[in-house]
């Protein structure tokens, strides 16, 4: 079911008598592509999930807080998709270890779990983003996937328009390099 986030849905999402019903169509709405966003962050289908569900109770616990329009919502929601990801990320790695150490140990969970929809291009495009920094890979991700705009990704990131397009360019050179000398 799909929904259009609008300032009375918004109203809905914080009006305790229709609050469960208002998050159900939002998740209806959202729900597959944030965890598909979620999962392109944390790679391991079952981390995915957990990042997914912490993502879903903080969104429930604080939509009566939320201060955003309607237009805002939707980054909102990827903000915190994000943060929640990249904290279990955090909490895999070793004392001192940044986010980016954990490339070889997530294109490891890639190739195990080998269930990503496609073929051979499509493990190597994936192969390929775990090569890139972090901040690189969710600027392409959500470029590239969500199909989000710069503006949109600058909200959820809290990085400048300016970074993202530079993190984004330097993605896709990188991504090119990759495929180039895997074929």
């Amino acid at each position: 079911m799909s929904v259009e986030i609008t300032e009375e849905f918004l109203q809905q999402l914080q009006d305790t008598q229709s609050q469960e019903q208002a998050f159900r169509m939002l998740m209806g709405n959202y729900g597959e592509r944030l965890y598909w966003h979620i999962r392109r962050i944390v790679v391991k289908h079952e981390d995915a999930e957990d990042v997914f569900q912490e993502t879903c109770l903080k969104v429930f616990r604080n939509i009566d807080r939320y201060r955003g329009n309607a237009r805002q919502l939707c980054p909102w929601l990827y903000q915190i998709a994000t943060n929640e990801a990249l904290q279990l990320l955090r909490r895999q790695t070793r004392f001192f270890q940044s986010i980016d150490s954990l490339a070889p140990k997530l294109t490891e969970t890639l190739m195990a779990e080998n269930d990503v929809e496609g073929s051979k291009p499509e493990m190597l495009l994936q192969k390929a983003l775990l090569t890139l920094p972090t901040a690189q890979r969710i600027a392409f991700n959500m470029r590239y996937f969500d199909e989000m705009s710069y503006e949109e990704i600058a909200r959820v990131t809290g990085k400048s328009v300016a970074t993202l397009k530079t993190n984004y360019h330097y993605a896709t050179e990188r991504i090119k390099t990759f495929l180039k000398d895997q074929i």
